[in-house]
């Protein structure tokens, strides 16, 4: 037999298959490292993307928009399956790309391989460029058609999002850097500076890490903070002198400005700059080159509005005069992570604040018109000095009456560590508990919603390493009528698997919620051990993906402290 060509997407899946069989990190580095190093610079900088999930880089604002639907139909038109026949596999498998491999290797077991990396690419280019559901759904078709169980078990995985072979970026990163024996830590920033994990593996091999410079108008993923269980756990992180500002209730944004233009990205690293046009005039009057993390939010001059409120733009591709008026808005920042041509992370909190501080004084005192063209759009966050948690309990009190959601708490020594939750930032919120989870499976309502998919069951991660999705309630009410007819057209159209004739969805796990509940108590019923007591939709979080959900260890948390009280 022929030797597979290491620039295949077949050889790619093998790899991807001996990555998977080890649970042992070395190994799955080892693995990773030893076939990195046959490829090209071209096909290394593809292998290294899609090994890390992404079907582009990261700083590329190309999507596929290819769904749960799509998927089905061409598996279904390229193997001639039938579409009832993919429910029972899926809910054996609960993977796409495992249920793809099953099919083919039915169906056509004997397809040779048939796909480059390259060729790979150009089919995530087209399937990007195309569109309509029947023309992408056509385009998959006719690359599925030729390929092997392995080729399009990879290339569902791929256009799935998660390959789920226990990789995660940073033991990509982690595979470069002993692959061509540079240090992770300059691999890890290359990375971050350009967004782009394959020209971080090229730069690696090549030995030109040192002096990447940072590509503005590429989102950093942002810095996560912990929650705070209580003052105790505080006092206990923080033992020193601490910064105290409030947590607002908004979504977080990411300014960039360079030249007077201007980007602002959402937590999720999309762009949202056009949902915003009030913004871009305060920012692009900045005298330097900036990237600045803060907060936007609803606010007519001193009073904050509900965040209700700044929902109405947040899915909108155009925002009226109206909406304007009635949801004016600011960005607060907090935080600095670029300025005066070099980028901050790596200084602490305090000197990107005392620089951020300058910069927005200048702003201001430069261009008196700003203030005057929109007062308050532009506003930098408080942050208060702190040597002890006694006195947090006013000021957390004090937050809320402000129309906040409660506290965040820094240590002034931190470091910016983009898309890393640590303990250097805490947030301490509301006293009544919420947690963020994703919502997994859907299902018909009752009643006047008996036409919509209003119920929704929701899960939380394994833990900060392990993405595993674990269901730990249901919840039926805190939405509005127009939100659950918008999301039902979304679930419809993002439906893995269906049972009861309908009635019920697994759905792909990518709509957060954020949800309260009376308690948290053990359970038998889900796979993580706990259930919450009649949960409620607090609202959709748009803002946030499914890395950022809460973990069962907060869910645990949360537990302990029902027993204790």
């Amino acid at each position: 037999m022929k030797p597979v060509a290491a620039n295949s997407l077949e050889r790619f899946a093998e790899t991807a298959e001996a990555v998977s069989a080890t649970t042992k990190k070395l190994e799955k580095a080892a693995l990773l490292g030893e076939y990195l190093q046959q490829l090209s610079d071209d096909d290394l900088a593809r292998a290294a993307r899609y090994f890390a999930g992404q079907q582009f880089a990261l700083s590329d604002a190309r999507t596929t928009n290819v769904g749960g639907s799509i998927l089905s139909e061409a598996l279904c038109a390229a193997t001639g399956s039938s579409s009832e026949s993919l429910g029972p596999r899926y809910a054996r498998w609960g993977d796409g790309g495992d249920v793809a491999f099953e099919v083919f290797c039915e169906t056509k077991p004997g397809n040779p391989p048939s796909l480059t990396l390259g060729e790979t690419e150009s089919l995530l280019a087209r399937l990007s460029a195309t569109r309509g559901k029947k023309a992408k759904t056509a385009l998959l078709t006719a690359a599925l058609s030729r390929a092997t169980p392995l080729e399009a078990k990879y290339l569902v995985k791929l256009l799935s999002g998660d390959l789920r072979i226990g990789l995660r970026e940073g033991l990509v990163e982690d595979a470069i850097a002993r692959a061509f024996k540079k240090p992770l830590s300059d691999v890890s920033l290359a990375n971050m500076l350009r967004g782009d994990i394959g020209e971080a593996a090229v730069r690696a091999r090549a030995g030109v890490l040192q002096n990447v410079e940072m590509r503005l108008f590429h989102p950093l993923k942002s810095m996560l903070a912990t929650p705070a269980s209580d003052l105790a756990d505080i006092a206990r992180t923080m033992p020193g002198e601490f910064f105290v500002e409030d947590k607002f209730d908004g979504i977080r944004a990411q300014a960039h400005v360079q030249d007077g233009r201007v980007a602002i990205f959402s937590r999720t690293l999309d762009e949202i700059s056009i949902r915003f046009p009030e913004l871009h005039a305060p920012l692009a009057e900045f005298p330097t080159d900036v990237i600045m993390d803060g907060e936007i939010i609803t606010a007519r001059g001193e009073e904050i509005l509900p965040f209700s409120d700044l929902q109405k733009r947040l899915g909108r591709k155009t925002v009226s005069e109206d909406l304007l008026a009635s949801t004016p808005v600011a960005f607060v920042a907090w935080d600095l992570l670029y300025a005066t041509g070099r980028a901050l992370i790596n200084d602490p909190l305090e000197a990107r604040r005392a620089v951020l501080e300058d910069l927005i004084g200048a702003n201001r005192e430069s261009d008196p018109a700003v203030s005057r063209w929109a007062p308050g759009t532009l506003r930098l966050s408080q942050a208060k000095r702190f040597n002890e948690v006694a006195a947090l309990d006013d000021e957390f009190a004090a937050a809320r009456a402000r129309g906040n959601e409660g506290l965040m708490i820094k240590d002034p020594s931190s470091f910016y560590k983009p898309g890393r939750r640590g303990r250097e930032w805490l947030k301490l919120k509301r006293a009544l508990a919420t947690l963020d989870v994703v919502v997994t499976t859907v299902e018909l309502g009752h009643g006047k919603r008996r036409g919509v998919l209003s119920d929704y069951t929701f899960a939380v991660r394994r833990s900060e390493k392990d993405g595993e999705l674990l269901n730990i309630g249901k919840a039926y009410s805190g939405l509005t009528d127009a939100e659950i007819a918008e999301m039902t057209d979304w679930f419809r159209s993002h439906t893995l698997q269906e049972f009861a004739h309908g009635r019920v969805r697994v759905v792909e796990p990518l709509i957060v919620l954020e949800v309260t509940f009376d308690r948290v108590q053990p359970s038998n019923r889900h796979k993580g051990g706990y259930a919450l007591r009649f949960p409620r939709i607090v609202r959709l979080r748009p803002d946030k993906n499914v890395e950022e959900i809460d973990t069962l260890e907060t869910v645990r948390k949360l537990a302990e402290g029902n027993r204790a009280s």
